[in-house]
């Protein structure tokens, strides 16, 4: 399966901001939706966002006001943007591809995921 690398997470103060990026093939992005995922500390990993071939977003939770997923497929990366932070979005997380946003069916494998940690 293709690799995914994410990269773009740290240590950020709550209300602040970070941008976070997927790596991913070309063939990867052409063909495939493409999803952010997130796994707190001792809870299960969640569908953050999803975003198809053609740039059409999904965000199943809560999180459309403040998260913002998108794609650059010249570039071979997918982002999520994620503003006004806060100690609940403490999570590693992770991206990957498949099909459908609004019925999401995960195709590839998960790769290391980046930590993200909001604490003053």
């Amino acid at each position: 399966q293709a690799q995914l690398v994410e990269s773009g997470g740290g240590l950020v103060q709550p209300g602040g901001s970070l941008r976070l990026s997927c790596a991913a093939s070309a063939k990867v992005l052409a063909a495939y939706d493409m999803a952010w995922y997130r796994q707190a500390p001792g809870k299960q990993r969640e569908l953050v966002a999803g975003i198809s071939t053609r740039g059409r977003t999904n965000y199943p939770g809560s999180l459309k006001d403040r998260f913002t997923i998108s794609r650059d497929n010249a570039n071979l990366t997918m982002y999520l943007q994620m503003n006004s932070l806060k100690p609940e979005d403490t999570a590693v997380y992770f991206c990957n591809y498949g099909c459908s946003i609004y019925k999401w069916r995960q195709i590839g494998s998960w790769g290391q995921g980046t930590q993200v940690t909001v604490s003053s």
